[in-house]
């Protein structure tokens, strides 16, 4: 029987949910029946063989992708584990059986039970058990050597229960919109790659034993890691996976510059470029091979939410606990200028946590979120309650020098003096913070607003360190302010207090980079928790996101509504794109080798 997650009729939702699906969708009806033979995006066709090239950022010494530390393998994690259920990529969230072919939320919402699909198997032959299914679980929240985001991510789930070899169920500690969902995305491995004893930690340089499409077949570390198709890949006739994951062979090679990578593409090194920088694809992506077709290039158009990418302040340095300095460092920051001089016009401002969505906030707060935000109105700025805050904009005869301006005030509201070409504090200590980086790219980036900057007498110092030693930082919070991504789903929920939440700033390697402990904030993340609507949640969005572009914790940063992608002509694609996808990961699950260009 198939579950319709019915907005608004609660009484007969629940007792739907008391009934076992294959399927799962929050606040609609998933789009695919019980019996349906593959995604539409993909070709059940499709013909087996042939290799991928791809390219990685920085390097690898570790091929454990579920620890805090270490840099991580590209490839291990989506190609050679599995999660109880997937995703389809053309609704907001649907979760649809693979290890697990039935979904139980109970009648009470407080736990949910999953039966486990008797074909699955993991690479070494073993079948996939509920005892993997929970010592997985176990594992990734309990042990402390784990990365914490699994932890925040599952914190309401109290335990794993097993029931029978078949079948497992996750008591909830309070009940939660959409955690049975995300539990369903839970990675399992099996037991044996972690004997009695061993910590996650200790596994370093042997991949997970999972049930994925992939095996691991040879790695250098830091150079590249190959992949084989497993022969006997227990799904490759499901529903979710037929047409899926075609080429023989998945290599990555590992390029720590920019413009080394694109060269080693135009080259021939690799077979798909997905480009972030602006100026790369204006400039770099031409030639004869371009125009003659051997290399493919297209921009991309997607649905999906670009979420938030920003200059980050650490609030948990002094420097910057004060909301004015904060809205007064991102006034000298000239969008406009940048988007046309350095990114050819091609980004759009990011004005949202939710940027690109029905989830951002616009104009005045409705009478949902009031609901949300009027117990609170003590102690929320009353600017959360007027319009919702735009990012500063550069225009006018003056540009930027009216910006400067507004924010010399602010500055001296603050307390700060311009005295002998610096500005200082009380104690006469100068304004100076370090940005920090792994990429060269942002030093032409920030030059400006370095520029900006120096005329209100504040020193910027661009700091460009390896990828390595970047991730450490990160994990310690040890920077002032450096450029992240809140990403954001169609259906935002737990993750959100791993980004904005209190717990998560006292968190070593958690997603608060901005280092914000507000119980108002954590008041309206617990409503990411309980909704009972898609309006419930759009509603809980706008509210969140009113609050936080409210306390400028961030200098909002750019987004495009597309992937600019290239790659060489040799592979065959579905010619629909889903709605909301990753270009890569795209390529690695739906196309395939032209019969003549498989190598």
């Amino acid at each position: 029987m198939r579950i319709l997650l019915l907005i608004g009729v609660v009484g007969a939702l629940l007792a739907r949910l008391a009934v076992g699906a294959p399927a799962l969708a929050l606040g609609y009806a998933p789009k695919y029946p019980p019996n349906f033979t593959h995604f539409d995006y993909v070709n059940p066709a499709a013909p087996k063989g042939g290799r991928l090239v791809l390219p990685a950022q920085g390097s690898f010494d570790t091929l454990n992708p579920f620890t805090l530390k270490g840099d991580k393998e590209a490839g291990v994690g989506t190609l050679v584990v599995e999660t109880l259920m997937t995703q389809g990529e053309e609704e907001p969230f649907t979760v649809y059986g693979l290890l697990a072919d039935d979904i139980r939320l109970a009648d009470d919402g407080l736990s949910v039970s999953f039966h486990l699909n008797p074909r699955a198997r993991f690479s070494n032959g073993d079948k996939v058990t509920a005892e993997d299914v929970k010592f997985s679980f176990d594992m990734l929240t309990r042990d402390p050597t784990a990365s914490p985001s699994y932890r925040f991510y599952w914190a309401d789930v109290a335990r794993a229960v097993v029931l029978d070899p078949a079948n497992v169920r996750f008591d909830f500690k309070r009940r939660n919109a959409e955690l049975h969902l995300i539990i369903a995305q839970l990675p399992v491995f099996s037991r044996k790659w972690l004997p009695p004893g061993t910590k996650l930690g200790d596994r370093v340089l042997q991949p997970p034993i999972g049930s994925g499409p992939y095996l691991l077949e040879q790695y250098d570390e830091g150079k590249f890691s190959r992949f084989r198709r497993n022969p006997a890949y227990w799904a490759a006739n499901e529903p979710v996976r037929r047409g899926m994951y075609n080429f023989d062979t998945i290599l990555y090679r590992y390029y720590k510059d920019e413009t080394a990578r694109l060269e080693a593409f135009k080259a021939g090194e690799f077979d798909l470029s997905v480009e972030n920088v602006a100026k790369q694809w204006a400039r770099g992506y031409l030639g004869s091979k371009f125009e003659d077709g051997r290399i493919v290039k297209k921009t991309l158009p997607h649905g999906s939410s670009a979420g938030m990418q920003g200059f980050v302040f650490n609030l948990r340095r002094p420097l910057f606990r004060d909301k004015r300095v904060r809205e007064a460092l991102a006034l000298a920051f000239d969008f406009e200028w940048t988007n046309r001089q350095l990114f050819y016009g091609q980004y759009q401002r990011s004005d949202s946590y939710f940027t690109n969505s029905e989830l951002a906030a616009k104009g005045l707060p409705g009478p949902d979120e009031l609901a949300l935000l009027n117990p609170l109105r003590s102690k929320l700025d009353p600017e959360v309650f007027g319009p919702a805050v735009e990012p500063p904009q550069v225009t006018g005869r003056y540009g930027v020098r009216t910006n400067l301006r507004r924010a010399r005030e602010l500055f001296y509201q603050a307390g700060w003096r311009y005295e002998g070409g610096r500005l200082v504090n009380k104690q006469g200590r100068p304004f100076e913070f370090e940005f920090l980086s792994y990429s060269r790219t942002y030093e032409r980036i920030v030059a400006s607003w370095q520029k900006h900057l120096a005329k209100l007498g504040i020193t910027l110092t661009v700091r460009v360190v390896d990828p390595a030693i970047y991730q450490r930082r990160l994990n310690d919070f040890d920077y002032d302010t450096t450029v992240v991504v809140y990403g954001a789903s169609q259906s935002p929920g737990n993750e959100q207090l791993g980004y904005h939440g209190s717990e998560a700033a006292r968190t070593p390697g958690s997603s608060n980079w901005a280092g914000l402990a507000d119980p108002a904030v954590d008041a309206l993340l617990q409503n990411f928790l309980h909704f009972k609507t898609r309006r419930d949640l759009i509603a809980a969005s706008r509210a969140l996101d009113r609050v936080l572009r409210a306390g400028r914790y961030v200098v909002p940063n750019w987004h495009i509504p597309y992937h600019r992608a290239a790659w060489w002509n040799r592979f065959g694609q579905h010619s629909r794109l889903p709605r909301y996808y990753d270009a890569t990961s795209w390529a690695i699950e739906t196309w395939w080798a032209k019969p003549q260009e498989a190598r």
